[in-house]
């Protein structure tokens, strides 16, 4: 396919940025699209799970394109909060559209904003990690940059990981523990880290303490200058954009287990330690964060070179449609638990 595929990622945003402007039954096109018309593509396409040859993998990491495309987002996760926030300021909307409105919003700060964080999050230049920070602001989430990079990646698929699901945990449980562990295991990460250079809580590289700083004086600025309803959806499009990170999160690890070894460590992370997903429309929207198995065997891997593996546990449908699914646990147990393989259950 062509590398210009991922411009498809983009196609969630133009389609909130018509329903914010529109509003009205437009309002709610963005969460049909993304949980009801791509899970229905999901369906009827068949799964791609060709890999790029070795040989082609170099000319790829070189090309910037693929930089560029992720860049992007910032500006356009900026600009659509500002239409919303002019929508609010001069147009009289009903309840129904002010809900609409704020889950488009949410919906976007998740895949173009978290999600695009997190693949920049893992990258080595500097401007790219303060570009993962400035998407990861608008949802009141960057103290994931730091659990996710120095926590996550070293404690995924065991009972330390507060990311990882356990076998029959619902989500909605998940998301209580996931979301207050996280936030203090990203304090605890970040007091040993400064412990470590020998600097003081009030250090300036404290970036826990400006994380807060930032995103509470955003808040304070925002209910005191723009009105009540636009600080309220901020608000609460902020927590359906982490939500549905957590609920990704939620399915990605799911059940899964790294044992241990006769020296008493976890063993090193495999492919077979979170669920891998290929269904082409949910790879290429979310700049294939859905080979997530090879993105943990290999942090350092762009989203442009990902693979799947054979050995990797296999997602039965598409994030999409998963997370849909795992809203329903009954549902999402009956379906998952027989595929968790008994010998990996994280209980």
């Amino acid at each position: 396919m062509s590398d210009l595929k991922y411009l498809s990622a983009l196609s969630i945003p133009i389609i909130a940025i018509i329903g914010i402007s529109f509003h009205g039954i437009y309002s709610f096109m963005t969460p049909i699209y993304t949980f009801g018309f791509i899970p229905l593509l999901e369906l009827i396409l068949p799964k791609n799970n060709s890999n790029i040859p070795k040989q082609q993998q170099e000319s790829k990491l070189k090309n910037k394109l693929f930089d560029w495309l992720l860049y992007f987002n910032i500006p356009l996760v900026y600009s659509l909060i500002a239409l919303t926030i002019s929508q609010l300021s001069t147009t009289l909307l009903s309840t129904p559209e002010l809900i609409g409105i704020t889950l488009s919003l949410g919906i976007v700060l998740s895949v173009n904003g978290i999600n695009v964080a997190h693949e920049l999050g893992h990258r080595k230049q500097k401007f790219e990690q303060v570009f993962a920070k400035l998407l990861l602001f608008p949802s009141f989430y960057m103290h994931f940059f730091i659990e996710h990079n120095y926590g996550h990646h070293l404690n995924a698929a065991t009972p330390e990981d507060p990311a990882t699901a356990k076998y029959k945990q619902s989500v909605y449980h998940f998301w209580f523990t996931s979301i207050t562990k996280q936030y203090l295991s990203a304090w605890h990460i970040q007091n040993h880290i400064l412990k470590r250079q020998n600097l003081k809580f009030w250090s300036p590289k404290n970036n826990m303490f400006w994380f807060s700083i930032i995103q509470i004086s955003a808040l304070f600025i925002a209910f005191l200058l723009v009105s009540k309803l636009v600080f309220i959806v901020l608000v609460c499009a902020a927590i359906v954009s982490f939500l549905l990170l957590e609920t990704v999160n939620y399915i990605e690890h799911y059940g899964l287990l790294r044992l241990k070894t006769k020296s008493g460590r976890y063993e090193r992370v495999q492919k077979k330690h979170s669920w891998n997903s290929d269904h082409i429309v949910g790879r290429i929207v979310l700049y294939e964060l859905t080979r997530h198995s090879d993105h943990h065997y290999k942090t350092t891997k762009k989203y442009q070179i990902l693979e799947s593996h054979e050995e990797s546990p296999q997602l039965p449908f598409g994030y999409p449609t998963s997370m849909v699914l795992a809203l329903c646990p009954p549902l999402w147990f009956k379906i998952m638990n027989k595929r968790v393989p008994k010998s990996m259950i994280l209980s």
